[in-house]
């Protein structure tokens, strides 16, 4: 990061299709606006040459070191069944004993199932473990199976709490590995125009924030989000949703608790009001009413906002319905398959939609299979933000990339590719997604925290928002990123 204790923004556009102006920063605040021309005086000045400045971009929804270790691993995003993704897998050289991993597989279309017999015959006697592109389902082959203590499992792919059992005790990088990769995908992240995340890594964030902090400063401002294990820890150090973390210098706050009600749509255990086509199964309740209320309960009594991962339609009404009996406002993760009857519930209840567009393109099509009649009110944002919702964007990264921009360009055209908008009744306004991207902040005004980030591109204007090029990007008035 580059520090500067005044910095002069020169020659930037206020906002989507805004006047040129000049902007001066002191410290870690905007301190004026004002025409161009400005003299510079004792400040540093960076030339945006006509760039538009608009609030830096929070990703609200990272598993970051996940999302560290998954640009290292195989990618399997493009496999179309079982076959051709371990057929990917095996063309990856790869050294004896050593564990292989992969990740992004999408099986809810595959005219195949996965098994760990197909990685055993492709690479007998090699650990192979490959992650789903939604993080629930865990491909292991014989030899990782022994790894972590499940030989017996029939087909070697777990789901849900096995899942992430399973991934918890899997060999890893050294600590100091994990840090190098992390401050390595945040600087990728900063470059994108970001300044924030919220990271909701299931281990002790706080600790491993602290730590990484004393090393190297992030670039970026961490919500620590508090994983449901952690929760009687975080209360004995009287740790509140929203509080600095003590010696972080404002870069790391405690983040809300999170809480599975479900599991996801690609591996049929979203909890749904309807059966999925062809199966008695509604998918998965993860945490019931009975045991949902008193932890949120006891989570906002002790000053802890809940975040609850809710996927399903049902899933989506229990949440609500527990928030609405604590009477506690909070989020709701995903929010991917709504009643029309909950839409107005966000916004009475005071329920943050927390929401990842990018994923809406890459399930379309399994969503047509399984959630065939109700896509209508699938990754429902024009809906939400119609009864008043607010909408804020993450990535879920590695489930997406950690980059807004491909949320924010899925949030305004509902399709990634030279297929038709899907459902494009569902799309959001630019300015709105913007909003949902940055947290809420809307404009820069003198005063703002100097969170910034300078498009060379007016995004009104661009032809292609995933591509937006970055002029700039400034985190507490300094400067994390500069093409």
């Amino acid at each position: 990061m580059v520090s500067m204790s005044e910095l002069l923004l020169r020659g930037v556009r206020r906002g989507v299709g805004g006047d040129l102006a000049d902007v001066r920063l002191s410290g870690d605040r905007v301190v004026a606006i004002t025409p161009p021309g400005e003299p510079a005086g004792a400040a540093e000045v960076l030339d945006a040459d006509g760039g538009t400045l608009l609030p830096g971009l929070v990703d609200a929804h990272v598993h970051t070191v996940q999302w560290a270790a998954a640009r290292r691993r195989i990618p399997l995003e493009g496999a179309r069944s079982a076959a051709e993704a371990v057929d990917l897998v095996a063309a990856h050289p790869c050294g004896p004993g050593e564990l292989v991993t992969g990740a992004g597989f999408r099986d809810g279309l595959w005219p195949d199932v996965p098994h760990k017999d197909l990685l055993e015959r492709a690479l007998p006697g090699q650990p192979v473990a490959l992650f789903s592109g939604d993080l629930h389902a865990l491909w292991l082959s014989p030899a990782a199976l022994k790894l972590v203590g499940r030989e017996q499992h029939p087909t070697g792919v777990l789901l849900e709490n096995d899942c992430m059992s399973a991934t918890a005790e899997l060999p890893v990088a050294s600590r100091e590995t994990q840090d190098r990769w992390v401050a390595e995908a945040l600087e990728a992240a900063a470059a994108r125009g970001v300044t924030g995340i919220a990271d909701y890594e299931y281990t002790d964030t706080i600790a491993d924030w602290t730590r990484r902090l004393a090393a190297t400063p992030p670039p970026i401002r961490v919500d620590c989000v508090i994983a449901r294990f952690a929760l009687d820890l975080a209360i004995s150090r009287g740790l509140r949703t929203g509080d600095v973390v003590p010696d972080s210098g404002g870069l790391l706050t405690v983040g809300p608790l999170k809480v599975f009600v479900d599991g996801s749509l690609n591996t049929r255990t979203a909890y749904c009001h309807d059966p999925y086509p062809g199966s008695p199964s509604f998918g998965l309740l993860e945490t019931p009413p009975a045991e949902l209320v008193p932890l949120l309960r006891k989570a906002w009594e002790n000053g802890i906002s809940p975040a609850v991962h809710a996927i399903g339609d049902h899933a989506n009404t229990i949440a609500l319905d527990a928030f609405a009996e604590v009477g506690c406002p909070g989020r709701i993760e995903h929010a991917q398959l709504l009643r029309a009857e909950d839409l107005a519930r966000f916004a009475e209840l005071g329920v943050i939609a927390s929401v990842q567009p990018a994923q809406q393109p890459d399930d379309r099509d399994v969503a047509d299979r399984y959630w065939a009649s109700r896509t209508a009110r699938a990754f429902p944002y024009g809906a939400l933000l119609a009864a008043g919702a607010r909408l804020e964007i993450g990535s879920d990264a590695p489930v997406a990339p950690l980059d807004p921009w491909d949320g924010i360009a899925s949030a305004v055209s509902r399709t990634d590719d030279d297929r038709p908008a899907w459902h494009p009744e569902q799309a959001i306004p630019l300015a709105d997604t913007l909003s949902a991207a940055a947290r809420g902040r809307s404009g820069v005004r003198a005063g703002d925290v100097a969170d910034l980030v300078i498009t060379a591109e007016d995004p009104a204007e661009s032809a292609d928002l995933r591509a937006m090029p970055i002029r700039a990007t400034i985190m507490g008035g300094k400067v994390t990123f500069r093409s």
